[in-house]
C-alpha cells in the first residue's frame, strides 16, 4: 500500500498555503467521520521518486507497486504506471467521473458510493473503468478545489495523487503539466503486450495536447478544417457510446486525435463502429500526419497508415 505518512487519529490543522489545502481538508473531513487516517505532514512531505524514461523503457518497467516516470521526449508529462488495474482506479476513477465521463456531475466530488453504483449503472466494473488515464495538470488541481468544496473525503490513493500534484508544482498559476497513467503487463486478460503499447501510445498523445500548445492547436484546426461536419458527429456519437461526455467539445477533440492516429488495437478502437468508410479514414491519417507541427510525435509516427510512435 502507498502511504503518504503516519498514522494518526488525531488531525492538527494549522494555517497552510493554499497549495496545502486540499490534503489536510481532506484528512480532517475523514477524522471528522470518525475513522483512524494517514498523517500526510505538510512541513516534511516525503518525496514521491520520478525517473525519467523513454517509451521502451516504460513500456518495458515491471512496477510492484506504482512507479513514477517523467517521459523523456517531454518532460511535462508524468506517466503512473500501475501494478495493478484496483490501485490504478482507486486513484484516478473518481477524477475521471468528475472530469470527462457522461452520467456524473462535473459540478462536484461525488461519494465513494455514488461512484460505485454509477459504475456498476453504465455496466462498468470499478477495476476497469478506464484502461489508461489522462488528464491536464489544471484539471486535476480543478478535481481537488472541488473535492474540498464538495466535503468529500479523500481515499489514501488520491491523497498521494494530491502530494504528488503539489510536489511538481501544478498548483502554481499557469502551470503546465499532464498525468497519463498505465495498468502493468498482465493486470488482467487483456493487458498483454499489445494492449499496454496501445494505451501507453494513446494516453501518452494526451500528454501531448495538454502540454503542447502548438499540438492542441493544430488538433483544433484539423477538427474544424479538414474533418466534415458529419464526420465530427460520427466521432462524437462513437465516443459518446463509450460514455464520455460528448457536450465536452475539447474531449471530442482530443480523443478524436488519440483514436484516429494512436490507437491501433481493435480491442480499444474498431474503425468499423465509427462509421467512416476505410479509404476516408486513411486519407485523414495521412492528412494528420503531413500537417503534424514538428517534434518528438511527428518523428516516432514513421507510418501514419500503421502502427505509430
Amino acid at each position: 500500500m502507498l502511504r503518504p505518512g503516519d498514522r494518526d487519529d488525531t488531525v492538527v490543522i494549522r494555517t497552510a498555503p493554499p497549495t496545502r489545502r486540499w490534503m489536510l481538508a481532506g484528512l480532517a473531513t475523514a477524522a471528522g467521520m470518525g475513522a483512524g487516517v494517514l498523517m500526510w505532514r505538510p512541513w516534511a512531505p516525503r518525496p514521491i521518486p520520478v525517473s525519467i524514461a523513454n517509451f521502451a523503457e516504460i513500456l518495458a518497467d515491471q512496477p510492484h507497486s506504482i512507479h513514477v516516470f517523467r517521459f523523456a521526449a517531454n518532460k511535462r508529462v508524468l506517466v503512473l504506471d500501475f501494478a495493478s488495474l484496483h490501485e490504478q482506479g482507486l486513484m484516478l476513477n473518481r477524477a475521471a467521473a468528475f472530469l470527462e465521463r457522461a452520467g456524473f456531475p462535473h459540478d462536484r466530488v461525488v461519494s465513494e458510493p455514488e461512484l460505485e453504483a454509477g459504475i456498476r449503472k453504465s455496466g462498468d466494473e470499478p477495476d476497469t473503468f478506464y484502461y489508461g488515464h489522462d488528464y491536464r495538470a489544471g484539471d486535476l488541481v480543478r478535481f481537488f478545489d472541488a473535492a474540498l468544496a464538495s466535503r468529500v473525503a479523500l481515499t489514501e490513493q488520491e491523497r498521494w495523487l494530491g502530494r504528488l500534484v503539489q510536489q511538481e508544482g501544478w498548483t502554481r498559476p499557469a502551470a503546465i503539466g499532464a498525468l497519463i497513467s498505465i495498468p502493468q503487463l498482465g493486470a488482467n486478460s487483456t493487458v498483454d503486450l499489445a494492449a499496454r503499447e496501445t494505451i501507453l501510445r494513446h494516453e501518452l498523445s494526451h500528454g501531448e495536447y495538454f502540454t503542447n500548445p502548438r499540438y492542441a492547436a493544430y488538433v483544433r484546426r484539423f477538427w474544424d478544417e479538414v474533418l466534415r461536419p458529419e464526420e465530427c458527429d460520427l466521432f462524437r456519437r462513437y465516443l459518446s457510446a463509450q460514455d464520455y461526455d460528448a457536450a465536452n467539445e475539447e474531449l471530442m477533440m482530443n480523443e478524436m486525435q488519440a483514436y484516429l492516429m494512436f490507437t491501433r488495437d481493435r480491442r480499444f478502437f474498431d474503425p468499423n463502429a465509427l462509421g467512416i468508410a476505410p479509404d476516408r479514414l486513411q486519407s485523414l491519417r495521412f492528412q494528420f500526419y503531413d500537417g503534424m507541427p514538428a517534434g518528438w510525435v511527428k518523428d516516432a509516427t514513421t507510418n501514419p497508415a500503421g502502427d505509430l510512435l
